[in-house]
């Protein structure tokens, strides 16, 4: 290659868009200033969590539509599986409901659940039944990504600590995108 070449294959690398580099060293997702933050205000503390809507926008923008609804206000955490995960989301509190829609399995390569703090759709066994409930994991559990596999989609980024001491019963009292004003209940 001539001295040119290798010059406008730098500054294109320099320049490339954003996207080009969306995950880290490690492959992964790193959040970009478009992927918002939900607070979670739970009987344990408050939690919060960057939403990855860039790596999984279907699974993102199903959880921040139920969240912008007051969907999660006042439900309760229903499954605790010590050292695998804490889970919600589910209107009737027993592992059964959940919200009038399902969405189709979105999994990002970026996205992994690869240790403690990763939030992810709950489903059953058919991979495109995601509705409303969802898990954070207490450990890696890489299992989950195995096809066909968990949809993650967003992670702990302070309170992990209280994601930790959560257990079946504890409540989600507050569940709201930073910035925006809290709602009521609202399923």
């Amino acid at each position: 290659m001539n001295f040119f070449a290798v010059l406008l294959l730098v500054f294109s690398m320099l320049f490339a868009a954003p996207d080009a580099f969306a995950a880290d060293k490690k492959g992964k997702a790193a959040s970009k200033s478009d992927d918002p933050t939900v607070v979670m205000e739970t009987t344990k503390g408050t939690i919060k969590m960057v939403i990855y809507k860039s790596e999984a926008p279907i699974t993102a923008n199903n959880f921040l539509g139920l969240v912008n609804r007051g969907f999660y206000n006042g439900l309760v955490f229903h499954r605790y599986e010590k050292g695998f995960c804490i889970q919600g989301g589910d209107p009737q509190g027993t592992g059964q409901g959940g919200s009038d829609k399902t969405i189709p399995l979105e999994k990002s390569p970026n996205l992994k659940h690869d240790s403690a703090g990763v939030l992810a759709m709950a489903r059953t066994n058919d991979p495109d039944s995601a509705s409303s409930q969802f898990y954070f994991t207490l450990d890696a559990a890489s299992f989950l990504d195995n096809p066909p596999g968990y949809a993650a989609f967003g992670k702990v980024t302070e309170g992990l600590e209280n994601v930790m001491k959560l257990r079946k019963g504890d409540k989600m009292t507050k569940v709201y995108v930073q910035g925006a004003e809290p709602k009521g209940k609202g399923k």
